[in-house]
């Protein structure tokens, strides 16, 4: 007996194809979340690829390798010379050394066959400050640890200069070698010896441009935002306004430096190469961030907050600058703070103005040459010489630390003063 074949009901059949739907909403979201998954694991794969890159190379530009050099000053020099620097006439007696010669007498005999660039540039101006720290060291025999050149401190800290692992090796016989903490990469300035580089000059540059854009910009983009937003009239000449701020927020940086270059340099004629001129330049390209910032937080403050302020008998004014604007100011400071941290980034700007000179010396005023840190990482990473690679890396981690520090600095204040409706 044949059974009877009973094709599903039209509720069977619809419940069915809701049931294969739902299936396939929920493979769906899983085939998203697996793949947004897999988009921050790659993200955060080459984050720690990054950092482990920059802090395996940067880590040691902290560091400097060391030569033991024994100075027999009583032998090196006569009597009376080591008398007058520990007498009241100590400064031009040190002026009147050969330290130089010195220095190069006392490597002479004791690395004879060695060669005859075992010193950095910088080891008479080392050997020079220890004597006028301790003036008694000139009546004595001492060894001073004094730094190496670039060769060997490249091939004491890891491979990559053949020519001078024989030379290291041999000092090594010797216990003539060791690495110490860099403090002249974080006081000094920029040099031709990757030994003797510092940031302090370029760091004094970010900070002194950083001071003039904020300076400008700030109160500069507050204000325009309070008027854009409490009292300019709804107009096409206000809409002109706000389309073209949000068209400059997204303008090139190196647009702004040809601005710069044009306006600052070549009408008004200021000092080319000076932290004012940079700090102009990237207060032009900061201040409509800080506009756009400004107005989001202004506009978040709900109108009840004006309603009621009015209805107590406060001016427009009063309503804005006692009510509106400290509510609105978290907002602001955090896009302001996220404005300059880009700023502080920043190299294309810099380099049209002419910031990409060799600045030996930190700069004493706002009109003296000066560089950034960006630029000198740039400057640096265009070295032919293996000892910058270190350097830079150093530099760039300096740099995000500082990066690292304003962001949080803009997470504090949104939290602490957010006001939450």
């Amino acid at each position: 007996m044949n059974k009877a074949v009973i094709d599903p009901t039209p509720t069977d059949w619809n419940g069915h194809i809701m049931q294969k739907r739902i299936a396939s909403r929920y493979a769906a979201e899983r085939r998203f979340k697996a793949m947004g998954f897999m988009a921050v694991a790659l993200s955060t794969l080459f984050l720690a690829f990054l950092l482990f890159t920059m802090l395996g190379q940067g880590l040691r530009g902290f560091q400097r390798t060391e030569i033991a050099v024994e100075f027999d000053f009583p032998a090196l020099t006569s009597g009376a010379t080591a008398a007058s620097v520990t007498g009241p006439n100590a400064d031009a007696a040190l002026n009147s050394m050969d330290i130089p010669g010195l220095v190069e007498l006392a490597v002479g005999q004791q690395y004879a066959g060695l060669g005859d660039s075992l010193l950095t540039s910088a080891a008479a101006a080392n050997v020079r400050q220890m004597l006028i720290d301790n003036p008694e060291l000139v009546t004595s025999k001492q060894t001073l640890w004094l730094p190496a050149d670039s060769r060997l401190d490249v091939a004491f800290k890891r491979k990559g200069e053949p020519a001078a692992e024989k030379t290291v090796a041999a000092l090594s016989e010797k216990d003539a070698l060791r690495t110490g903490f860099n403090w002249t990469f974080l006081t000094g300035a920029d040099a031709t010896d990757p030994s003797a580089v510092g940031i302090w000059a370029a760091f004094k540059g970010s900070l002194m441009t950083m001071a003039i854009t904020l300076l400008l910009a700030f109160p500069v983009g507050v204000l325009a935002a309070l008027y854009l937003e409490e009292y300019a009239p709804k107009n096409r000449l206000t809409d002109m306004i706000e389309v073209s701020i949000n068209n400059l927020a997204a303008v090139p940086s190196i647009i702004f430096g040809l601005l710069g270059l044009a306006v600052f340099l070549t009408i008004f004629g200021m000092p080319r190469s000076s932290a004012l001129v940079g700090g102009l330049t990237l207060a032009l390209m900061t201040m409509p961030v800080i506009v756009i910032a400004g107005r989001n937080a202004v506009k978040s403050v709900p109108p009840s907050i004006r309603e009621a302020a009015l209805g107590i008998g406060a001016s427009p004014v009063q309503v804005v600058f006692h009510h509106v604007l400290p509510l609105a100011l978290p907002g602001i400071l955090t896009g302001t703070i996220i404005g300059m941290a880009r700023a502080l980034g920043e190299t294309a700007p810099l380099l049209m103005i002419g910031m990409r000179a060799f600045i030996p010396a930190a700069p004493e005023g706002f009109t003296d040459a000066a560089t950034a840190l960006p630029v000198q990482i740039y400057l640096w990473s265009d070295e032919v010489n293996q000892g910058f690679v270190e350097k830079t890396s150093a530099a760039i981690i300096v740099l995000l630390i500082f990066l690292l520090g304003m962001n949080a600095l803009a997470i504090y204040l949104r939290n602490r003063f957010e006001t939450r409706w």
